[in-house]
């Protein structure tokens, strides 16, 4: 692993927190897939899974973590072990993927997966988190964290795209998302969630990723972010992140030695190490 590191507006800055949603409301349904449902719209239905592995008597801060496109909250297998006994998890499936559930109406852009976002975290009575996203979940913390400043208390975007990425991009090989080190099992995972994922979630999420412009955003993100990317990004080269991350106020880049552009995945155990002691860095009072 390398850093390369620009910063803006550090050393880090704590942020006053609005009090505790006081209400926990008990999960609606329990999924076959394992985990969770809680219905937020009619139609919308978020699956997700809750992941603890401290000590039961205390309360940890929660992370939400918001996958990519023609994939599921499984890609953050290699994240949970070490992450969950410092943190409290939420790993939900985006509208239209996996385990849940978007209406015929849902409005596939970055402001609407910002606003369900905000609206489950008040289902499960909490006010604030840390946003981890990986690729196009990577876009939707950025905008999250622009729209809802004091509900963001860190985020973490492991090769989230800041420009409009082209529709040829589903068809990329999963050798190119996985890099060259992926076994043909791990390729043949990806190929399953791609190829399980519904059409009509593709043709939105299409609107979405064919859409993408946060340049206007990123100045209003005024949590810590640390902003993670591979030396050889098929998905966006190092100068692009160069132009786009120091426009974050707080904001760190790490560069991880990877040809692989789904860094969250090839390379989980440096972005743990490094997400944990920026997220440890950073962290607010409860």
């Amino acid at each position: 692993m390398k850093w390369g590191i620009a910063s803006a507006g550090i050393p880090l800055a704590a942020h006053a927190l609005a009090p505790a949603v006081a209400a926990n409301p008990k999960p609606e349904d329990t999924s076959e897939r394992g985990g969770t449902s809680v219905t937020l719209r009619p139609g919308l239905q978020i699956h997700y899974k809750d992941e603890w592995f401290g000590a039961p008597w205390l309360d940890p801060q929660p992370v939400v973590f918001l996958h990519g496109n023609l994939e599921t909250n499984s890609i953050w297998y290699g994240w949970v072990p070490r992450m969950a006994q410092h943190y409290r998890l939420l790993l939900p499936d985006l509208p239209g993927y996996g385990g849940s559930t978007a209406p015929a109406d849902f409005e596939w852009t970055l402001e609407n997966f910002a606003k369900v976002t905000a609206e489950f975290l008040d289902k499960l009575g909490l006010q604030s988190a840390h946003i981890i996203g990986a690729k196009t979940g990577g876009a939707i913390a950025m905008q999250f964290a622009a729209m809802y400043p004091q509900r963001t208390r860190s985020i973490v975007v492991a090769s989230g795209p800041f420009t409009a990425v082209g529709p040829s991009v589903e068809n990329n090989s999963q050798q190119l998302r996985l890099g060259t080190a992926a076994t043909k099992e791990e390729i043949a995972y990806f190929d399953k969630m791609r190829d399980d994922t519904r059409p009509e979630t593709r043709k939105g999420m299409g609107k979405v990723i064919t859409s993408i412009n946060v340049e206007g955003l990123l100045p209003r993100i005024t949590a810590p972010a640390l902003i993670i990317t591979t030396d050889r990004n098929a998905l966006q080269t190092i100068e692009t992140v160069l132009r786009y991350q120091p426009k974050i106020p707080n904001s760190r880049l790490l560069v991880v030695t990877s040809d692989a552009y789904h860094v969250a995945v090839s390379n989980p155990d440096e972005c743990v190490t490094s997400a944990l002691a920026f997220m440890e860095e950073s962290k607010k009072p409860a």
